[in-house]
């Protein structure tokens, strides 16, 4: 390809051909697109190789005792089963595994911490017979010769919103590669919640700050943090409403496409007065167990414990905010696309909707007279 290039340069230069220029220009456009795509993908396995990373992840309880929990707390799953970890980071997760008694595990890490410390860990901890560190992209990775395909595939894939990184594609490429006919997932299913919030931290906050009113600071503020949602703990009293279910999704059977867009549209009802701000975005996954009602579940929710991941708020220009009643309805939709510059992030679209047009849920609580007799008519039939 280098080679071509350079060969049609001296053509455009010698004869100013504008067809070899326009050839020229196609090369460039191809050969950048590759080493663009090529560079970010090393530039996201890079950031890996930066222990604070890990040590921030290895520090959230919640995450560590959730996957701790669910495979250790399932033995019977993983008994003389083959498991793979897809990006297996330190090798913890693999390591649960082979306590778990698994009979051979492929820890599978992109980064060089695969052999800067998952190898370590992993005879540390006296599991080399049955954990095997493997430093490869799973998309680059092939099974040895003869192997099985494997029992379980264990994975912490989730970003910010879920999606943010866009690893469970490689997730759901090992799936569809490596994971025998009625294999397990961990984690097996997810969840995305949105809610109506208030955002003292870039509002209220600043009406006065010891005495003096920094509301245009507010606004400048704002306004430069318009191009990206804020990542950030919200106070649970923040919330006007406990959150619905944006999307679900069983990860034994969604496709990598079905996660290029995806878009919600609903009327939920104020459940607390206050001021509407933005929406709050969070998550869950839910491990396999044994007994369904008792499956480990893992949730960045505001009223959980604090994980890493925190929430996703996607703040609304001051003009859109308004001070709302309990019971007010709030219409609204809200879009999750890939971004076209990185395959790894999302662009994040919400529109506030009139409620006045949008159709309601039913049975719905909020003031509105319609609702209001819906809700009193329905009532009546229960009791009839």
């Amino acid at each position: 390809m280098v080679l071509l290039i350079l060969s049609i340069i001296r053509q455009a230069i010698c004869s100013r051909s504008l067809v070899a220029l326009a050839i020229l220009a196609r090369c460039f456009e191809n050969f950048t697109c590759a080493c663009f795509d090529s560079t970010m993908a090393n530039a996201y396995f890079d950031e890996y190789e930066n222990l604070e990373i890990h040590e921030l992840m290895l520090k959230d309880r919640p995450r560590q005792a959730a996957y701790y929990n669910a495979i250790l707390g399932n033995k019977a799953l993983f008994k003389d089963k083959i498991v793979m970890d897809v990006g297996a980071g330190t090798g913890i997760l693999s390591a649960f595994c082979a306590q778990a008694g698994a009979r051979l595990v492929y820890a599978v890490e992109a980064s060089n911490v695969a052999t800067k410390v998952a190898l370590d860990l992993i005879e540390d901890n006296g599991l080399t017979n049955v954990v095997k560190v493997i430093q490869s992209r799973i998309e680059e990775f092939v099974l040895p010769a003869e192997a099985e395909k494997v029992d379980i595939i264990v994975s912490e894939w989730m970003g910010f919103y879920l999606l943010h990184e866009g690893m469970l594609d490689s997730v759901l490429l090992a799936r569809d590669k490596f994971l025998k006919e009625g294999g397990l997932l961990f984690p097996s299913e997810c969840t995305i919640f949105v809610a109506p919030c208030a955002v003292p931290s870039l509002f209220d906050d600043w009406h006065s700050v010891d005495g003096i009113k920094m509301n245009t600071f507010a606004s400048k503020l704002r306004s430069q943090k318009s191009s990206r949602p804020e990542v950030m703990h919200l106070n649970p009293k923040d919330l006007l409403h406990e959150g619905v279910v944006f999307h679900w999704m069983n990860l034994l059977d969604v496709s990598a496409s079905d996660l290029d867009s995806i878009q919600f549209k609903e009327v939920v009802t104020a459940q607390k007065a206050g001021n509407h701000q933005g929406f709050c975005i969070w998550f869950e996954v839910r491990f396999p167990g044994d007994d369904e009602s008792e499956s480990v579940v893992l949730s960045t929710s505001p009223l959980s414990p604090p994980t890493h991941w925190k929430q996703c708020v996607v703040v609304l220009p001051e003009e859109s905010c308004e001070s709302l009643e309990e019971k007010s309805p709030i219409a609204f939709q809200i879009t999750m696309k890939r971004s076209a510059g990185d395959m790894r992030k999302y662009n994040l679209e919400v529109d506030l909707l009139d409620p006045n047009t949008e159709e309601h849920p039913m049975p719905c609580s909020c003031h509105m007279t319609k609702c209001i007799l819906t809700e009193a008519h329905l009532k009546m039939m229960d009791t009839s």
